[in-house]
């Protein structure tokens, strides 16, 4: 274990680099360097979840796992096919959101199943500790640090210690989805794109654009391919059609452009069967989908987002007192406290931010046949975000997105604790 000295930079390191705006895979990068000076490890995979699904988004590996996803599908079955008592699903709800698979064991790791049909086998590793990031009962992610050969296993104190970064892991991949990358919205084409996915766990057909899309889910430093993703939402289907859970999988993805996807899957199977192809259909995201994410990843209180939702529908302050039973004054309070969050100063660049990220840059552009924008190159030019509250049409910016605001109300992440 390292001295009391190290831990401490390294737990001061961690709150900072996650409050530092980074976006996800310089956090990561970051965060993994400080984590390795406290708790050494021969390699280390982080993973971000969709909180309202806690389905897998996106990968991200170090050390000896980096580059090695040839076999992120069968992670994912183990991962998301079958409960499994230290899946990232069951530590979420954990009391104590880390824990070592030989101390969890007894010292017998291979009898875990995911450790002696997978992690040995495939990688040699004899230990694995895993945490959980989670921030007032949302989830957003979660690690696994790996030792192997003759390495010592992980300590109680080094599982004690990384349960404790829990909250400012969460923090970090909370904002990361927030930061604004100046770029262009991909040219891939219009319209969903469908992977059919066989008995074997593999993509057997795809549609025109699909590879692509794929293939930018995977586009930022040491990020996995899109496989485990892909798999993750296949064992999630495959557990549908046999009737061990009543949803269907879903998650939203960000890309590195900025864009945000829907991924959705589900079996071709008869009810009943837990083999067959899967269908797995991925769409650029709607303004219902992600706005309820956006506002989540604000952390903002209960009160501010119902602020917010009315905000977004262009309700005035006076209409919102009466609505939510409060002074003016106090909703000025609460919308302050929101600006603050979201790093804007108005109304309009709340707006802005929360709706016009992700469409912005092809504002301008034709529609398609389908309603949404024509993805034509020479309509992507890059606008700054600001540019949306210095246009001056308030009244046209609040009808947009009413329709996403009104989604709030329902917003399927978890509240926050507080209700002031």
């Amino acid at each position: 274990m390292s001295t009391a000295l190290t831990l401490e930079r390294v737990r001061r390191d961690a709150e900072v680099i996650a409050r530092a705006g980074l976006d996800t895979a310089t956090f990561l990068e970051e965060f993994q360097c400080s984590v390795h000076r406290a708790v050494p490890h021969v390699a280390a995979c982080f993973a971000t979840l969709d909180p309202a699904t806690r389905l897998l988004t996106s990968t991200y590996k170090f050390g000896d796992l980096y580059g090695n996803d040839s076999k992120d599908d069968e992670w994912a079955q183990f991962e998301y096919g079958a409960p499994e008592p230290t899946s990232f699903i069951d530590l979420i709800e954990s009391p104590v959101p880390s824990v070592s698979m030989r101390l969890e064991t007894g010292q017998l790791p291979a009898s875990a199943v995911r450790m002696r049909e997978f992690i040995m086998p495939t990688y040699g590793y004899t230990d694995e500790l895993r945490v959980a990031a989670r921030e007032r009962g949302v989830a957003w992610g979660g690690m696994a640090l790996f030792r192997s050969g003759d390495d010592e296993p992980f300590s109680r104190s080094e599982v004690a210690f990384l349960a404790q970064l829990s909250g400012d892991f969460a923090v970090g991949l909370r904002s990361g989805l927030l930061v604004r990358l100046a770029g262009t919205a991909d040219d891939r084409a219009n319209g969903p794109v469908v992977v059919i996915v066989g008995p074997d766990g593999r993509p057997r057909q795809l549609s025109v654009g699909a590879e692509e899309a794929l293939r930018a889910m995977s586009h930022e430093n040491n990020q996995a391919s899109s496989l485990g993703t892909i798999s993750a939402l296949v064992a999630g289907a495959r557990r549908y059609a046999a009737g061990s859970t009543s949803t269907l999988p879903r998650a939203r993805v960000r890309l590195s452009s900025g864009q945000w996807l829907l991924l959705h899957a589900s079996p071709l199977s008869g009810a009943g069967e837990r083999g067959g192809d899967v269908v797995v259909t991925i769409e650029e995201a709607r303004p219902p989908e992600i706005v309820p994410l956006i506002v989540a990843a604000f952390d903002l209180t209960a009160r501010e987002r119902d602020v917010t939702q009315l905000v977004l529908q262009g309700v005035e302050t006076k209409q919102i007192a009466e609505s939510l039973h409060m002074s003016r004054y106090t909703v000025q309070d609460h919308l302050k406290s929101v600006f603050t969050k979201a790093d804007v100063r108005s109304r309009r660049e709340l707006i802005a931010r929360v709706y016009f990220d992700q469409y912005l840059p092809r504002m301008g552009a034709e529609l398609a046949p389908s309603g949404w924008y024509e993805t034509r190159p020479d309509a992507l030019e890059p606008v700054a975000v600001d540019a949306v509250a210095a246009a001056g049409r308030p009244g046209a910016a609040s009808a947009a997105a009413a329709t996403a605001g009104a989604t709030l109300a329902a917003c399927d992440t978890p509240a926050t604790s507080s209700t002031t």
